[in-house]
């Protein structure tokens, strides 16, 4: 009995060391997927409290962490808050249109709109994309944003400020879509001083601000509020 107890031992063993032998990788990878989960986790509660947060519903257009990566909507990621709230506002209140976006912020409080204006303001900005180079367009592009001087309201390194929301890095068709929006009075600026701006521009100037904007990373991490 012993000695088929032992024979049973050694077979348990060399079984075991053979199993963990083939499945070794696979289990250690198990456990670090799961630690990666965790810290994912973690990382999500500290930054915007627990599951579901308000944020979460702006993912499908805007990115996790309002990182947009589709080049037709805005990323929000690095906005300032002052920037970010208006709009909402604006939304909510009719002033400015959007199938999407309108009925959605016109359902928050004004503490939703604060919070989710702070949350998005703190986020680490990045690039939506990077367009094919065009030297000679994007040249054309910046020469047209030293000329409007752009960075009167939209900040150094265009990275956003009290007056204008962040430029760049955003999405090629999304800054496309906006110009040409207040081009044809379609979206309006309080202080008409984008309807005027963009006024002047011809299509080809509208194609090159916006493919150099895209290409620019923004230029320093946001302000945590």
């Amino acid at each position: 009995m012993k000695r088929a107890l032992v024979i049973g031992a050694v077979v348990t063993t060399a079984a075991l060391a053979v199993s963990g032998a083939i499945y070794g990788p696979e289990i250690v990878a198990g456990y670090r997927f799961m630690e990666a989960l965790d810290q994912h986790y973690m990382d999500y509660q500290a930054d915007g409290g627990a599951w579901p947060q308000l944020q979460d519903s702006c993912n499908v257009c805007h990115g996790e962490r309002g990182q947009s990566r589709n080049a037709q909507y805005a990323s929000l990621a690095g906005m300032p808050a002052a920037y970010i709230e208006a709009q909402l506002h604006a939304f909510a209140e009719g002033r400015r249109d959007s199938p999407q976006m309108s009925p959605l912020a016109a359902s928050l409080t004004d503490q939703q709109i604060q919070s989710l204006a702070a949350y998005f303001a703190r986020q680490m900005a990045q690039r939506t994309e990077a367009p094919a180079h065009d030297s000679a367009l994007a040249q054309s592009g910046q020469a047209t944003i030293a000329a409007k001087s752009c960075t009167t309201c939209h900040g150094e390194g265009l990275a956003g400020g009290p007056l204008g929301p962040r430029l760049a890095g955003q999405g090629e068709g999304y800054l496309i879509d906006q110009l040409n929006a207040f081009k044809h009075d379609r979206r309006k600026d309080p202080t008409h001083a984008m309807n005027a701006m963009a006024s002047t521009l011809s299509a080809e100037g509208i194609r090159a601000t916006a493919h150099f904007l895209a290409s620019q990373p923004p230029a320093s991490p946001p302000v945590k509020q």
